[in-house]
């Protein structure tokens, strides 16, 4: 008895007309949700149009450069995975981004940091802690992720930090005060995203030029970072310059426990 279907068996032909061609674009997007492909797609900043990759694994890489095909040799060369154009990001990542920019850190952006040691990803992290419109030292980030003698290490990491803007590395200035290096365009970009912020840059470098490295209020006798939140609304008559945590001590304040300066945060850069 022949069990197998025969060419003009109806069953068999009702099934072979269930059959359709795949999309030509699945294998992408299979390849994207996996993470083996990424896809980019331009966004508007402070700075003008940045180049956002993702993939179904998180934002990858965020570049200042417009040209797709040296995008693109910029990525391979940065995560050895290849990546296609897109219109425009998915919308709730867009959203997510637009909400991170405008301060909102509880909005949540998926990272993709594949092939980053657990150093970089522990200083990037702590950076996305620093509150829009302040910044703090990279001694502070060395010392609160318990390294405090790896502030040049620290440093290190952030100018190697892929996703800038998401991740604020341009909250992060030199031991000294001063605004520092940049890796999305260099220090004229940075003082322009902290401006943007609502920071006055050239003032920030005129109280470190002074030596101002922490301000005390007088009314509170509590020592903080100059942009810390807490010290916004301090009257000018209150206002205490200090150089260091010792010096402020000696004079009877003690640090705030918002933005946490620390002796470790004054290590040399």
């Amino acid at each position: 008895m022949n069990l197998l279907p025969t060419p003009t068996d109806p069953m068999d032909a009702a099934l072979g007309s269930l059959a359709v061609t795949a999309p030509s674009t699945l294998k992408a997007a299979v390849l994207v949700e996996v993470g083996l492909l990424d896809r980019y797609a331009r966004i508007d900043s402070p700075i003008g149009p940045l180049t956002v990759a993702w993939n179904g694994l998180g934002v990858s890489l965020v570049d200042h450069e417009p040209d797709d095909a040296a995008f693109e040799t910029r990525h391979a060369a940065a995560t050895g995975r290849p990546s296609l154009p897109a219109e425009r990001l998915p919308e709730r990542m867009a959203d997510a981004i637009e909400r991170r920019l405008g301060g909102d850190r509880r909005a949540r952006i998926k990272l993709d940091l594949r092939g980053h040691s657990a150093f970089e990803q522990d200083v990037w992290r702590k950076a996305l802690e620093i509150p829009r419109g302040e910044v703090r030292p990279y001694g502070w980030v060395a010392a609160e992720i318990g390294r405090p003698k790896a502030v040049r290490a620290v440093g290190t990491a952030l100018a190697h930090n892929p996703v800038p803007l998401i991740v604020p590395c341009h909250r992060v200035v030199r031991t000294d005060g001063t605004i520092g290096q940049y890796s999305l365009g260099g220090p004229e970009n940075k003082r322009t995203i902290l401006a943007a912020e609502g920071l006055d840059p050239a003032q920030m470098e005129a109280a470190a030029a002074r030596g101002e490295r922490l301000v005390g209020c007088a009314s509170t006798h509590i020592v903080c970072w100059p942009t810390c939140r807490t010290g916004r609304h301090m009257l000018a008559r209150n206002r205490r310059p200090f150089r260091t945590l010792a010096e402020a001590a000696a004079s009877g304040y003690r640090p705030c426990k918002v933005c946490r300066p620390v002796d470790g945060s004054l290590a040399a850069a």
